[in-house]
């Protein structure tokens, strides 16, 4: 179970899927169950029509970034590089809540994390966050 005050990561990633592929959280769920995974690893899912689907629930432990689950939320953007503007407005509202429950945690991109070699979310998270005053 995930503690609150040890929360230090907001982590953006994205499915890395086909940027013209409507998947839902029960497409990843399903995938991830494929990697022999307990479910779906996100507590949130961004679908490319901005819908806000729920993943794990936020007091469970993520399985979205190595080392880092038991100190991070993590959102997946539906896509892999060209993401719809209701997603991006979707992806504001979800970190606007988070960093209301959140305040100390900082937000960032999956390839932002030390030791990885992942791309994922395609985009710069920091500098984009920081633009909107997350």
């Amino acid at each position: 179970m995930l503690i609150n005050k040890n929360i230090k990561f907001l982590i953006v990633h994205c499915s890395d899927t086909a940027n013209n592929e409507n998947l839902t959280a029960k497409d990843i769920h399903k995938m991830h169950l494929g990697f022999g995974w307990d479910g779906i690893g996100y507590h949130k899912v961004i679908c490319r029509s901005g819908e806000i689907q729920e993943g794990r629930p936020e007091f469970w432990k993520g399985a979205h970034v190595k080392g880092k689950n038991d100190i991070s939320l993590g959102v997946c953007l539906i896509g892999r590089d060209k993401f719809t503007v209701e997603q991006f407005n979707s992806l504001t509202k979800v970190l606007k809540t988070w960093k209301s429950f959140y305040p100390n945690a900082s937000i960032i991109g999956h390839c932002d994390v030390s030791d990885t070699n992942k791309t994922c979310p395609n985009f710069d998270v920091i500098t984009w966050s920081k633009s909107l005053n997350l």
